[in-house]
């Protein structure tokens, strides 16, 4: 298996993966051909210096994990970054083999390297398993998060 940066080729494969549960269907628009929103949203991604929108590939080169890990320096903590999981998914037919352990192994060692003092994340509270498998890893739930969606 093999982490690396998310092509615009597999745009397809991390939407597809993202819409496949009953949250992301009610959220993203998968089909063929892909909307265009989501190109333009991958290209921003990928010319952002803070932003790495991984995959995961498998043996034979199939997309079967992603997520974005975002860097977000800001004056608290003397200046610190905070590394930021969002969008993190692995293919159905992959889950409980350690993909997501993996991907977030690497997002945590590139964390570091960057020079972050902490990795965040947020989970919906509709997804126990998720919340779960984070705490499994070593995640608190240290803070009540918030969100207020304008759309």
């Amino acid at each position: 298996m093999k982490i690396r940066k998310a092509k615009k080729k597999d745009v397809p494969f991390i939407v597809a993966m993202l819409a496949n549960d009953p949250l992301g269907q009610k959220r993203e628009d998968f089909q063929t051909p892909l909307p265009q929103q989501y190109i333009d949203a991958f290209e921003n991604i990928d010319n952002n210096p803070n932003q790495e929108l991984m995959v995961i590939e498998s043996n034979d080169r199939q997309v079967i994990g992603t997520l974005q890990l975002s860097f977000i320096q800001y004056l608290t903590y003397q200046g610190g970054i905070r590394a930021q999981i969002e969008a993190v998914r692995v293919h159905e037919d992959f889950r409980g083999k350690g993909i997501g352990k993996l991907l977030f192994e690497w997002a945590i060692q590139r964390a570091k390297e960057k020079g972050s003092h902490v990795v965040q994340l947020t989970t919906d509270k509709q997804r126990p398993d998720a919340l779960r498998f984070y705490e499994n890893l070593g995640f608190k739930a240290s803070h009540e998060g918030m969100k207020l969606h304008l759309h």
